[in-house]
């Protein structure tokens, strides 16, 4: 795909995005609307995603190919928590915000925003990468991410091995699933095909409605900008996805699975880092304005990066 036709998709996203913001707006959907889309997403259509795209594109060879991109991966989204938790130390953030600012520049939005732009950009091949990103992605914030948020809340707060029951999600196991199905050469029958088709392919328009339903809310806050998220958004958008590369740069893997985890690494800050950090009595303003502000950057550094890496 050329860089322009590149930028037309991502670009389409983006209207689609206005779209939901706007139908929020007249009050066409709501926060249940919202909570719905999330729910549809994350519980039907990328499981079915999942499943259908790994039996297309993939084969034994890519799947051992994932797993050393998986480590990169997670060396790199590590890293960069804990080197946002240098800079909040440095830079004197308030002992009880470090775990949601150390969240807010390392986590990355991946299945909202990161799966939607990668497949405007690099079409559903790069799906299987966007997803392996987001388990990964998914795992360090309700181990270490949890961790963290919980702990600004209660400094006394040790590891809670509770959280690991969260990273068993629909996804995962429809990614587990889809590798069993590849490995083990299963043919898969039309009927199941065609419904993981139908399911998959309404993924990215819900995605899109979601991210403008939660921009909608996000933009009725009161927006004070500050030191904090400035770090933050420079952690995020710019810090992130030269870790990420850093690492990936000792690898042989693809160009592309290698473009998908860079892009996905400079994705805004995570919407559910906003709902766990209100469950938990963190600051959820500091996270909410994190995403409202990283989610508009990213709509400019985009393309940055497109050109910046020759996608």
């Amino acid at each position: 795909m050329g860089y322009f036709d590149a930028i037309q998709g991502v670009f389409s996203l983006v209207i689609v995005i206005v779209i939901g913001f706007w139908l929020t707006r007249i009050e066409w959907f709501d926060e249940k609307t919202s909570e719905m889309f999330a729910k549809l997403v994350i519980n039907i259509t990328i499981p079915a995603m999942m499943l259908q795209n790994m039996v297309a594109y993939f084969d034994i060879g890519e799947i051992l190919h994932l797993g050393i991109g998986l480590m990169a991966i997670l060396a790199g989204i590590v890293s960069n928590y804990y080197l946002a938790l240098l800079m909040a130390g440095v830079f004197r953030i308030p002992r009880e915000e470090r775990g949601v600012f150390a969240s807010m520049a390392a986590l990355s939005n991946t299945i909202f925003m990161g799966l939607p732009v990668n497949i405007a950009i690099f079409g559903e091949v790069s799906i299987p990468y966007a997803l392996t990103y987001f388990i990964v992605n998914t795992a360090v914030f309700w181990t270490l991410g949890v961790y963290g948020i919980r702990k600004d809340v209660d400094p006394g707060q040790r590891f809670n091995l509770s959280t690991i029951k969260k990273l068993i999600t629909p996804p995962l196991v429809g990614f587990i699933l889809a590798i069993v199905v590849v490995v083990s050469g299963i043919s898969i029958p039309r009927i199941v095909d065609d419904t993981t088709r139908m399911l998959g392919g309404i993924t990215t328009p819900v995605s899109a409605f979601y991210i403008g339903t939660v921009f909608f809310y996000l933009s009725r806050r009161k927006i004070t900008l500050d030191y904090r998220i400035l770090l933050a958004s420079i952690g995020k958008i710019i810090l992130s996805p030269l870790i990420v590369y850093f690492f990936l740069s000792f690898t042989d893997l693809s160009p592309l699975m290698k473009n998908v985890f860079i892009i996905q690494a400079s994705m805004p800050v995570m919407t559910q880092l906003v709902i766990v950090s209100k469950a938990y009595g963190a600051n959820e303003e500091l996270a909410a304005l994190g995403a409202l502000v990283t989610t508009g950057l990213s709509l400019m550094t985009i393309p940055l990066y497109m050109w910046l890496f020759n996608m």
